[in-house]
């Protein structure tokens, strides 16, 4: 026997495998970096297959600067992905080998992004799909971003079993306007109604009053999950990390609702601890709970 098979995990120690199909943040504040930092915080294994680049632009008020990956990169990457760690060919699974069953998707940017993300999701049947449903890119065409969003709502937001909007993207979807705790609740409900997924609607600090409230509801169960702001103005981060950290509970095979409650701590601890830079915003350090 080998040093390398004597030192070879079991497979009871094999972490769970998780993909985020989202877009790099030249900042390392949000997007796929973020995924990633919170996954291997909560000790999955985590893949990312980039959609896009955003850099931010210090010289024109830090707006976004977008740049779409070629979607044939796109489909390259998805492929090698779903070959490495899908089923077996034969279906059957194979001993200490891990199954990725379970897939977050961040920004897309595009038609044609979300046509090739959507066609990948429909070949491969995982277990859970979390969709933390980015609207809107600052620096996109108006026109460009609308038929984005409605590319989004029709072809990726029913391949969803839960979906994590914040205040805009909550509006957005249920077509309600959110002021408060009970309207946050009401979208959640009827994203829920639209969908068919399970919903961590997120209010935040945008909501008034001492704390940052979430709604979860998945069609049974309706549950507002609370934490005292740590300051009124959004950290860079918090939305990817709370929908990365619930795709890696469920990962382990967390119920939803457990997965959420899990999310909105580490969340929390994240903003609590977060990280300075030159830029005029803070970003999550998702080792704040250590």
């Amino acid at each position: 026997m080998t040093s390398a098979s004597l030192d070879a995990q079991s497979p009871a120690d094999t972490p769970a495998v998780v993909l985020t199909i989202a877009g790099s943040e030249a900042t390392g504040g949000a997007g796929a970096q973020a995924d990633l930092k919170t996954f291997q915080e909560l000790g999955v294994f985590g893949i990312a297959n980039l959609t896009c680049i955003v850099s931010f632009n210090p010289n024109d008020d830090w707006n976004h600067r977008f740049v779409p990956v070629d979607q044939q990169v796109i489909a390259d990457q998805l492929e090698a992905t779903t070959a490495a760690y899908g089923p077996a060919p034969d279906g059957q699974s194979v001993p200490g080998r891990p199954v990725l069953d379970t897939v977050k998707i961040g920004m897309l940017g595009s038609p044609a992004t979300i046509a090739t993300v959507a066609d990948a999701l429909g070949g491969n049947r995982f277990g859970n799909v979390v969709l933390d449903p980015v609207l809107i890119c600052k620096g996109q065409e108006p026109g460009h971003a609308l038929d984005t969003d409605q590319a989004l709502k029709a072809q990726i937001l029913p391949l969803a079993t839960l979906v994590t909007p914040n205040h805009f993207e909550a509006e957005s979807l249920s077509g309600l306007e959110i002021t408060d705790v009970e309207s946050l609740k009401a979208a959640a409900i009827r994203i829920h109604e639209l969908s068919g997924a399970a919903v961590l609607a997120k209010g935040g600090v945008r909501l008034e009053g001492p704390d940052a409230v979430d709604v979860f509801y998945d069609g049974e169960t309706l549950e507002v999950l609370s934490a005292p702001k740590v300051g009124e103005v959004a950290v860079s981060g918090a939305g990817c990390s709370l929908a990365a950290a619930v795709t890696a509970e469920l990962a382990k095979g967390a119920s939803p609702l457990d997965a959420a409650r899990t999310a909105k701590e580490f969340v929390t601890a994240g903003i609590r601890n977060r990280v300075a830079s030159g830029a005029p915003f803070d970003a999550l350090w998702q080792g704040g709970a250590r």
